[in-house]
């Protein structure tokens, strides 16, 4: 049986046939039966069965299938923790500045030509 690519286009029925026949593939390649494979996951063998057929099952029946399997890494890149929100890090980064006056461009224009301040009875402008 070949593999196909999962994608958005695939329907749900498509996507549990493909994930029941790579689970297939890696119970084989353990050399574990359908029964085996059941009593090391805590599932019945018609569950095994069932998702091996691209039946629907259970989340917690994928999650212990796969742990018994070995695949528990693959669930982690397939769901992937998400990192901070733009909001956080903005957050986080103004948490850590404290609050700082911003400079007006107008302070700049009252310098004279040498760099310094403008005052009163200065004849350089």
């Amino acid at each position: 049986m070949a593999s196909m690519k999962i994608n958005n286009e695939l329907s749900d029925g498509i996507i549990l046939a493909e994930l029941g026949g790579r689970l297939t593939q890696r119970r084989i390649a353990r050399s574990l039966s359908q029964a085996a494979l059941a009593a090391e996951a805590g599932v019945s063998k018609r569950t095994v069965e069932r998702v091996e057929a691209g039946e629907s099952v259970q989340l917690v029946t994928l999650v212990r299938l796969c742990r018994a399997l070995g695949l528990m890494d693959g669930l982690d890149q397939w769901l992937p923790e998400a990192g901070p929100s733009p909001m956080a890090l903005l957050k986080e980064k103004q948490a850590g500045k404290g609050r700082q006056r911003a400079r007006s461009h107008r302070a700049a224009s009252v310098m004279n030509p040498g760099g310094k301040p403008w005052t009163w009875g200065d004849s350089s402008s």
